[in-house]
């Protein structure tokens, strides 16, 4: 139905520019040029909204303009055949359809570069939810779910089909592990699909030329102004250093763990040795590792430790301590 109208609306306009350039313009040329003009400008609109106007303003002017353009020097190109060739009219009509969909391909690239000059940077989608794109270990990861459902995560979440693939072919693999964690991922997109807190969009759009997946998602990225969802520390500074906008699970992970202090107490179970001699290693409910002094021997006990120092590392929080008692 929706082609439907289309075509009806394109025959009401071709219809209504020719007469219009019979009676107001004198005919001629203009009863040639005028309609093809308002075919292209209504071509620009059809084309648009199909796409679903997902890119900037500025992009789909860009596209206007080189649209009009290329018909005006088709049209010129194609007058010169209308009257001196037999059949001239389908060749005018193919000069000005291949002009008009070079113009509009060129304006819109060149509409998408204006976009990325300082007076535009901060208008139009400014204050629109940006679309965010899914990492394969962010998926198989498995708390990007329940991220969403606690509302810290919110729009619509693009799935590339190459990373789909990708999870495909761990889940087919004769690891038993990589088999297990590709069939996760697979369960966490379902589970994400029925979320109401985000919409799930799956895109076909692919780089061939490109054969890393990383650099696919930047690549991605960039021609959808979109954010990327990860928590794999290289593609996390890939991304930023080509200007594109991480969300890096373990960072949110990270920065929402409690706040320990030197000098409060823990109550630990060292699990192993460290890597220094006399030292134990143990781990809090949340991952975060703590580095004991004098605890090797205190393997698999439970005991009081006094926080020492605390040292930040982009992998995660690490904590230093003392067992409690022993006057360090």
């Amino acid at each position: 139905m929706r082609w439907f109208l289309r075509v009806l609306v394109a025959l009401v306009v071709f219809y209504g520019a020719i007469m219009y350039a019979v009676q107001h313009m004198g005919g001629g040329i203009w009863s040639i040029i005028f309609p093809v003009i308002a075919e292209g400008c209504l071509l620009v609109i059809f084309m648009s909204e199909i796409r679903g106007m997902k890119l900037h303003p500025m992009a789909y002017i860009g596209g206007f303009l080189g649209t009009i353009l290329g018909l005006v020097i088709g049209s010129l190109l194609g007058y010169v055949f209308l009257d001196n060739l037999e059949g001239g009219i389908f060749l005018f009509i193919l000069i000005n359809s291949v002009f008009g969909y070079i113009g509009y391909t060129i304006g819109l690239e060149w509409g998408k570069e204006l976009v990325h000059l300082p007076v535009f940077r901060n208008s139009g989608r400014g204050d629109s939810v940006r679309r965010k794109i899914l990492d394969t270990s962010v998926i198989i990861d498995g708390r990007i779910p329940d991220i969403c459902d606690a509302g810290f995560i919110d729009g619509t979440l693009v799935a590339p089909q190459f990373i789909l693939n990708e999870l495909q072919h761990i889940a087919d693999s004769s690891d038993p592990l990589k088999r297990a964690r590709g069939r996760r991922g697979l369960d966490i997109l379902n589970r994400l699909q029925k979320s109401p807190q985000v919409k799930i969009e799956i895109t076909d759009k692919d780089f061939p030329k490109i054969k890393e997946v990383d650099s696919k998602l930047i690549a991605l990225a960039k021609d959808l102004e979109a954010d990327v969802l990860t928590n794999d520390f290289n593609l996390n500074k890939i991304a930023q250093i080509q200007g594109v906008n991480v969300l890096n699970i373990n960072q949110l992970a990270n920065a929402v763990k409690p706040i320990v202090l030197p000098g409060e107490s823990l109550s630990v179970t060292i699990t192993k040795q460290g890597k220094e001699r006399g030292q134990g290693v143990a781990y809090l409910e949340d991952g975060t590792m703590v580095v004991v002094e004098q605890g090797e021997g205190m393997l698999n006990r439970g005991t009081e430790v006094v926080v020492t120092s605390i040292l930040q590392t982009p992998a995660g929080r690490m904590i230093f301590a003392t067992p409690k008692g022993n006057g360090s």
